[in-house]
C-alpha cells in the first residue's frame, strides 16, 4: 500500500501531515459549525498541525502502517440536531481528505496540461499528498468504532443496533491488527483508492 524506501518516507512527510491536519481540523471546524464550542476551548479550531498530530501516531503510520491523530473531542449534546451533527461532523474529515487529494491531483494535471516541469521530487510530494489523503479517508470511513465510518453508521441505525456497533470499539485494536495482518486492509484500499482516482481523472478531463 505504501512505498518505504527513504526517499518516499521523506516524501511522504508533508502528505501525512497534511492528511491528519486538515482531517481533524475538518471535524472541528464542522462541531463548532453545529453547535458545540468544545474543539475551540479545546485549542483544536486551527490548522497548525502541531495542534493535531499526535508523534507516536504519526511514527507508526511509517513503521506499521497504522498511525493516528489526536482525536478531536466533542460533545454531541450540544448539537442543535444530534443526528445530523453527527454525520456532518464524522463525514468532515475524511470529506476534507478526499477534497485535499482532489486539490493535489488537479496540480498535476495543470501542471501537465501546460509542460510544466515538475522535478522528480517534487512530483512524487504531490502524489503521495493524493494517495494518503485517499487512503487516510477511506480507512476513515471503515464501519469499525471509534473511526469516523463508524459514527456516521451509528448515528444512521435504530438505536439497539447502534449500542451493538457501540460496543466493538472495545475490540477495535484486534481487529485492525488483524485487518492489517491479513492483508485484508489492503484488499479494501486499493481498489477503492483506484476507483476514487479514475473518477478524479474524468472530473478532470472534463477541464483540463
Amino acid at each position: 500500500m505504501f512505498n518505504f524506501d527513504i526517499l518516499a518516507m521523506v516524501a511522504g512527510i508533508p502528505g501525512l501531515i497534511i492528511a491528519m491536519t486538515v482531517h481533524e481540523y475538518s471535524h472541528a471546524r464542522t462541531a463548532v459549525a453545529m453547535g458545540d464550542d468544545t474543539p475551540r476551548r479545546e485549542g483544536r479550531l486551527t490548522l497548525d498541525p502541531i495542534a493535531h498530530i499526535d508523534p507516536v501516531g504519526l511514527l507508526m503510520l511509517f513503521i506499521a502502517r497504522f498511525g493516528w491523530a489526536k482525536p478531536v473531542m466533542i460533545n454531541p449534546g450540544n448539537f442543535r440536531n444530534w443526528r445530523r451533527g453527527e454525520i456532518l461532523v464524522a463525514f468532515a474529515g475524511p470529506g476534507a481528505n478526499f477534497l485535499v487529494a482532489f486539490l493535489a491531483m488537479g496540480m498535476i494535471a495543470v501542471f501537465n496540461r501546460f509542460d510544466v516541469l515538475l522535478s522528480s521530487g517534487m512530483l512524487l510530494v504531490l502524489q503521495l499528498i493524493v494517495m494518503y489523503n485517499i487512503n487516510f479517508a477511506v480507512f476513515n470511513l471503515l464501519p469499525i468504532p471509534p473511526l469516523d465510518g463508524s459514527r456516521i453508521l451509528t448515528a444512521l441505525l435504530p438505536q439497539e443496533w447502534a449500542y451493538k456497533l457501540a460496543g466493538l470499539e472495545r475490540y477495535s485494536l484486534l481487529i485492525l491488527i488483524v485487518l492489517l495482518m491479513t492483508n485484508v486492509l489492503g484488499a479494501i484500499l486499493i481498489p477503492v483508492q483506484r476507483g476514487i482516482l479514475m473518477l478524479y481523472q474524468m472530473v478532470l478531463s472534463l477541464f483540463l
